[in-house]
């Protein structure tokens, strides 16, 4: 499916694509339970995402998961248009219900694809904590990829509008994050029905570019202008 993505992304023109959190293998928790984890299995999921880049002549940031010195931890591989593997981002702040399943990772980096440059916040960190999103546009980063895994749960408000002011405050805060560091904010949910939140990308100045229909499977694609993602609030910032 991963492969497929990658293709169609070619076809729509597309210099990036990004996948939700965990993707490969899968989200592990919430009343999902992938295989064990497989560090021989993500070695050659990691190949074949590469080689897939490089056929495609895009870029990839991929939701997975990786084992390191034993600890379990949830992660980004991003690979470049011609299929170099550039590095992970690994979730360094994990949510409390992840306890026990992820370890967390440490450290934080941006990446370069073509004149894009780009940080990666995974779900929880981008909810609940601004500064991973604000280090990474210090640090020159147009954009913030926030792939995440978020399913309704029983009784919760379905919504079918972004930013519905009935909803949970999380895509109130995929605004925020844009505009308080003066960034593109592409937060990244898998397809599910009455899910909470979508994929959506957001523009430097906190309004909606484009985001998915609820519950609808399929690439979302945007255009976006890097001149306008200058920095200048994050840049603000005295610490």
């Amino acid at each position: 499916m991963a492969e497929q993505a990658i293709a169609q992304a070619s076809t729509e023109r597309a210099g990036l694509i990004c996948f939700p959190e965990c993707f490969v293998p899968g989200y592990r928790g919430m009343g999902k339970a992938p295989p064990p984890p497989d560090p021989a299995f993500l070695e050659r999921a990691w190949s074949a995402i590469a080689a897939a880049a490089a056929k495609a002549g895009v870029a990839v940031v991929l939701g997975a998961e990786r084992v390191v010195d034993g600890a379990l931890l949830a992660t980004a591989l991003v690979v470049d248009r011609d299929g170099t593997i550039a590095g992970f981002q690994d979730k360094v702040q994990i949510d409390p219900s992840e306890e026990g399943v992820y370890s967390p990772g440490s450290g934080r980096r941006v990446f370069q694809t073509g004149p894009l440059t780009f940080g990666v916040a995974i779900c929880h960190e981008g909810w609940r904590y601004p500064e991973t999103v604000r280090w990474a546009v210090r640090r020159g980063a147009h954009i913030v990829f926030h792939p995440h895994f978020h399913q309704a749960e029983p009784g919760s408000y379905v919504p079918s509008s972004f930013a519905d002011p009935a909803n949970s405050f999380h895509e109130k805060a995929a605004l925020c994050r844009a505009a308080e560091n003066t960034c593109y904010f592409a937060t990244v949910n898998y397809a599910s029905a009455g899910s909470p939140t979508t994929s959506a990308v957001v523009r430097p100045d906190g309004t909606l570019l484009s985001y998915q229909p609820y519950g609808k499977e399929g690439l979302l694609v945007a255009d976006i202008d890097i001149a306008a993602a200058t920095g200048l609030l994050a840049a603000r910032c005295r610490s």
